[in-house]
């Protein structure tokens, strides 16, 4: 991958991370809880949502390092699970409405640069570009859904449990996410561990998205 590749790709990864975020905050907005929007960040303007080491450091030493593996993110939209509305069915969805509003949005990406590509719409030569936007799209979506706090899919797991597993998944949950080192040692060992075959997952989803 040329210098000017790994660039695009950086800033794919920083935009697409910074929607998945404001989505976070919009869901949350939506829901009755307004602590995203007072906070200014309900914004497309990068600059409030990076972190530098999840939106900068760390994609930038995965790409120039070749790594199979490519994510980052930026820093979490707050929210006020208080707040959200609780009446019917948003009574035990709501939080798991706010986490998938994130992987959510990456999916939308992935699926409308992949109809560009479908319907041919775009330059041959632009392809492969547009091609690794799906892909980093996709992989943002797939990786936030893996169900380890402080991602995403913790939420959305706890949310489809049934209430006896849901007590005791969430006490842990709970506990993980007080403890984000232990978190995050956990994750970066299952990317080690699995990340060949996270990356195949990964490029057969985008390439059944994109038809390539």
């Amino acid at each position: 991958m040329s210098l000017y590749d790994q660039l695009f790709v950086l800033v794919v990864v920083i935009f697409s991370a910074v929607i998945h975020e404001v989505m976070h905050g919009v869901a949350a907005d939506t829901l009755g809880d307004k602590t995203a929007k007072y906070a200014g960040r309900l914004t497309l303007n990068p600059i409030p949502h990076l972190d530098p080491f999840g939106s900068i450091l760390l994609p930038l030493v995965l790409a120039l390092s070749g790594s199979p593996v490519f994510f980052a993110w930026a820093k979490p939209v707050p929210y006020n699970p208080y707040n959200l509305r609780a009446d019917g069915i948003f009574r035990r969805f709501s939080e798991a409405i706010v986490a998938f509003a994130g992987p959510l949005s990456n999916l939308v990406i992935a699926i409308t640069f992949g109809l560009f590509l479908r319907m041919g719409v775009i330059a041959s030569e632009l392809s492969g570009i547009i091609f690794l936007v799906v892909v980093i799209n996709v992989m943002l979506a797939i990786f936030n859904l893996i169900p380890i706090p402080p991602l995403d899919g913790s939420k959305v797991l706890e949310a489809l449990l049934p209430h006896s597993f849901a007590y005791h998944y969430s006490h842990w949950r709970q506990q993980m996410e007080r403890q984000p080192l232990i978190s995050m040692a956990l994750i970066f060992a299952i990317i080690l561990g699995f990340g060949g075959y996270f990356s195949s997952f990964v490029y057969m989803v985008a390439s059944a998205i994109a038809g390539m």
